[in-house]
């Protein structure tokens, strides 16, 4: 029995070596192991005082992200993945930027690994987006995903999806409101079938939030979705004041009413 134990520990053990972060940009694809990051010229130790994913401050080893994106400009437009099929939509300038909220890769140490997420859960490892300084550039709760495999480079949002665009002439709020939902939906949800998330439903197929969230109601799930929703299993995180203000709420609100008169059957 010890034996078998101690082949089941050694295997896990490869399995935590072998954990590979990609990345794919236009000029090809990189990749690295975790020995290989957590040996990486730059990376160093550091300490993240209010981390996201575990609620509390945070001690990693971590690279980076911009020593691992080489080529990349400002302008282009890139993509997280984690294993769980969390997708988040990240503007290169935000993940490259000197000053403000910088990006880290924080790397699991398969001698060290992290505290689970929760009970019976995986680790947030074996690769992190972690951010020091995240208010400093208004940095949200989706931009933080865990458990991330890739990053890739992709077009904007824009020119991938069209089923999400408002009408031409939607006004300014609707216009905003789509890059608030950019931000802080687009990890989880689709819509009208666009998107590359394979983590949450559909937000306008077959019926968008607010054909049945009346009232302030669709606010407050927003803001809590446990207060109207109590599900054990409920992933969804509550978006607070700071991470979404009052006016970014009403302009997202604004863009799914809008994208309710817009559904698109052909995604069905």
């Amino acid at each position: 029995m010890r034996a078998a134990l101690l082949l089941a520990l050694i295997a896990l053990s490869n399995v935590a070596q072998a954990a590979e972060f990609e990345v794919q940009l236009n000029d090809g694809r990189h990749a690295w192991s975790s020995s290989e990051l957590l040996e990486h010229p730059q990376a160093r130790d550091i300490e993240i005082v209010d981390d996201v994913s575990y609620k509390r401050p945070m001690h990693y080893r971590a690279v980076p992200i911009s020593a691992l994106l080489e080529g990349v400009a400002p302008g282009d437009h890139l993509q997280a993945v984690a294993l769980d099929g969390f997708a988040a939509e990240l503007p290169a300038a935000i993940l490259l930027a000197k000053e403000g909220a910088k990006a880290w890769l924080a790397i699991e140490d398969p001698q060290q690994p992290w505290p689970p997420l929760s009970q019976g859960k995986a680790s947030a490892g074996p690769f992190y987006l972690v951010w020091s300084d995240p208010t400093a550039s208004q940095i949200g709760p989706e931009q933080w995903p865990f458990q991330v495999a890739r990053i890739r480079q992709l077009a904007p949002v824009e020119q991938r999806f069209p089923a999400l665009l408002p009408a031409t002439d939607a006004n300014a709020k609707v216009q905003t409101g789509f890059a608030v939902y950019q931000k802080n939906c687009m990890a989880c949800h689709r819509l009208n079938g666009a998107g590359d998330s394979e983590f949450g439903p559909d937000l306008n197929i077959p019926h968008n939030p607010t054909d049945y969230f009346s009232g302030d109601f669709l606010q407050r799930y927003i803001r809590d979705p446990q207060s109207l929703r109590r599900w054990p299993q409920g992933r969804m995180p509550g978006f607070s004041e700071q991470v979404l203000p009052p006016a970014e709420l009403e302009r997202l609100i604004a863009y799914l009413q809008h994208m309710a008169q817009r559904k698109s059957n052909t995604s069905l």
